[in-house]
């Protein structure tokens, strides 16, 4: 269903509105008799009841269990009849879908679409079916060091902010979320004024409007979304610790981070890189992994969303060694807040950058994915065109300068595992290693994880 392509970054990006007024960054490509769609609603899980995270994940995972007068088992017929990949998610931001099929089965394909948007079933066997597969994978997490770093982490940072929340829900929320709920969240949230589409593959304009206008024109003219606030991560330094009798201790560490809409979004994208978000190649690998044995990975991104931003990464490394695992991490990024790249580590950033560019949309899918995540970010439409002066332009003040922003304030540092020895390590603000209850998420936001190369 994936078709390769290295030139699509470079194909024409259209935007077509239909007679219907909504609008889509369309790629026209008859390569292969395949579609892709990706679009988005605004709001995501930010939109769930603060008292019961998790409402629009699992709208998200109900909406392709029944729509109009198809039961659960007849629309997924329908689907597989066809090979039409359907799929939705909540992510903190964003209500997000998914839809990809041949050519010749378009019809059918948008035709489902709309109506598990317009008229979702929510009939109760199958609430409370796919409720308990996301209970089973909340108690799954519940033991999971990283879902609980992650969760923790998060917490840290925000506190009773949505951002603070889990995006999947609780244990304790879940169980609690009733059908009226679920509507309300469809009702609110899925409507046109915040609709972006992506489309890309073997298909006409003429033919593509007339599509979405079918699939979204029935849609509520406007979303009631709750407003939510800006905010700034928690100040570094502070340390938290929970104790679990597993293995491996994992560590996630980050702070706040660099706003997309920014001037310095690109320098610290690049400074980022070479800290550690160049895998083999970062400082942080070399120093964690290959100068002393510590872990097997460590990584660390930057993650940004429409109220805030975060840098955050991850490692995992044996208990008696996790103190020595965060100070060499520590000392890693004050050397970085310090000192900056040198111009060696500049260029060859900059030039791997500018070259994966085109090899991460080498895909319909991938392409429809970075188009959407392009407009969610506000950006041009010819922001693929410009994205490589863009990266040109950084210079090494200006590399040094975003250093000192992001990294000078020290670290939020989560540890979880069997001992707290790496909690208890000094560190230049006094530890928050107030255990907390035992529930999940990922180790980065997950409606906060971009889906695109920037």
């Amino acid at each position: 269903m994936l078709a390769s392509r290295p030139s699509l970054a470079a194909t024409k990006i259209q935007r077509l509105v239909s007679p219907g007024g909504i609008e889509a960054w369309f790629v026209q490509d008859s390569t292969v008799p395949l579609i892709a769609m990706e679009y988005s609603f605004g709001g995501g899980a930010s939109q769930d009841p603060a008292a019961k995270p998790g409402v629009g994940n699992l709208v998200a995972d109900l909406l392709d269990e029944g729509s109009g007068d198809l039961d659960s088992k007849t629309f997924h017929e329908r689907l597989d009849r066809r090979a039409i990949e359907l799929s939705f998610s909540s992510q903190r931001d964003n209500f997000r879908g998914s839809l990809r099929m041949l050519k010749d089965n378009k019809d059918e394909a948008f035709d489902l679409l709309r109506t598990a948007l317009t008229s979702p079933r929510f009939d109760a066997p199958d609430v409370e079916r796919i409720r308990a597969q996301v209970l089973s994978n909340l108690r799954r997490e519940s033991t999971n060091p990283s879902s609980l770093a992650g969760r923790k982490f998060l917490e840290v940072a925000f506190g009773d902010h949505p951002y603070g929340r889990s995006a999947q829900g609780t244990l304790d929320s879940v169980p609690k979320i009733e059908i009226a709920e679920l509507k309300e969240y469809v009702r609110r949230v899925l409507a046109k004024d915040t609709l972006k589409v992506a489309v890309v593959g073997d298909v006409d304009p003429d033919t593509l409007g007339k599509l979405l206008d079918h699939t979204f024109g029935s849609l509520p003219a406007k979303a009631t979304l709750t407003p939510v606030a800006d905010i700034v991560a928690a100040k570094p330094p502070q340390r938290a610790f929970i104790p679990l009798d597993v293995p491996q201790t994992v560590v996630t560490f980050g702070g706040p981070g660099i706003r997309r809409e920014a001037p310095e979004f690109m320098p610290a994208y690049v400074v980022n890189h070479i800290l550690g978000g160049g895998g083999l190649s970062s400082r942080l690998y070399r120093e964690v992994r290959e100068k002393r044995g510590l872990a097997y990975s460590v990584y660390e991104a930057l993650v940004w969303m429409e109220h805030s931003s975060l840098f955050i990464g991850n490692t995992g490394t044996r208990a008696d060694r996790a103190g020595e695992t965060v100070d060499a991490i520590e000392k890693e990024v004050r050397r970085m807040a310090e000192e900056g790249p040198t111009q060696k580590e500049l260029d060859e950033a900059k030039s791997y950058l500018k070259g994966s560019q085109m090899l991460a949309l080498d895909t319909s899918s991938k392409l429809a994915q970075a188009l959407l995540q392009y407009q969610i970010d506000k950006l041009p439409i010819d922001y693929i065109e410009k994205r490589n002066a863009i990266v040109d332009a950084v210079t090494l003040d200006d590399a040094r300068k975003v250093s000192q922003r992001l990294w000078g304030q020290g670290l939020l540092t989560v540890v979880v595992g069997r001992s707290s020895q790496a909690a208890a390590q000094p560190a230049s603000a006094p530890s928050a290693a107030t255990p907390p209850a035992a529930s999940p998420p990922p180790a980065a936001p997950s409606a906060a994880k971009p889906s695109a190369p920037n």
